[in-house]
């Protein structure tokens, strides 16, 4: 496999997932997004907008992460968004937006690389549309976090593993040993 064909996907790194139980991955995502840059592989970011009655809001009763700060990129990661392939904004859980979607099969990329906020949410949910579109997927365990806490976390990974398989969730130390 070439690594050319590989891309980090930064999922919801932003101001308004980040609480006491999300803010460790930070450090994690910061450095795994400054080794795949310095092998001049593509890093996208996703940014999530919440919107007035949205399903969120009316079914979940969850209005969060309408308005800046709370849509805003953490600042740590902030310098990384100029350098970014793509930042994709979207109003559903998934990476798939028709924009995500179009980008991941215009760059020929066969293998998505994932971290971010929420492992059992949207990270997950990113994760197994991809593999759903045939793209071989990957997610990143310790690059990964939930804001609902570490039980919400191991959720996400406890399913991922029966939706894309065990051997596709690794390391933050893993990832460059794969993708070299």
């Amino acid at each position: 496999m070439s690594s050319t064909w590989a891309a980090l996907i930064v999922i919801d790194m932003q101001n308004g997932f980040i609480n006491d139980q999300s803010r460790h991955v930070i450090p994690k995502v910061v450095e795994l997004v400054e080794r795949w840059e310095a092998t001049g592989r593509p890093v996208v970011f996703t940014r999530y907008h919440n919107y007035p009655d949205s399903p969120f809001e009316r079914l979940i009763h969850w209005s969060k992460v309408q308005h800046a700060p709370e849509t805003e990129i953490v600042p740590e990661l902030a310098p990384h968004v100029p350098r970014a392939r793509a930042v994709i904004d979207k109003r559903i859980y998934s990476y798939f937006t028709s924009q995500g979607a179009d980008l991941a099969v215009q760059e020929g990329w066969t293998d998505l690389v994932f971290c971010g906020v929420a492992t059992e949410s949207c990270v997950l949910k990113s994760a197994v549309d991809a593999f759903e579109r045939e793209f071989t997927p990957w997610l990143v365990t310790d690059a990964s976090a939930s804001h609902g806490g570490p039980a919400a976390h191991d959720a996400g990974l406890l399913v991922a593993r029966r939706f894309i398989g065990a051997g596709q969730l690794i390391g933050s130390d893993q990832v460059s040993k794969q993708f070299d």
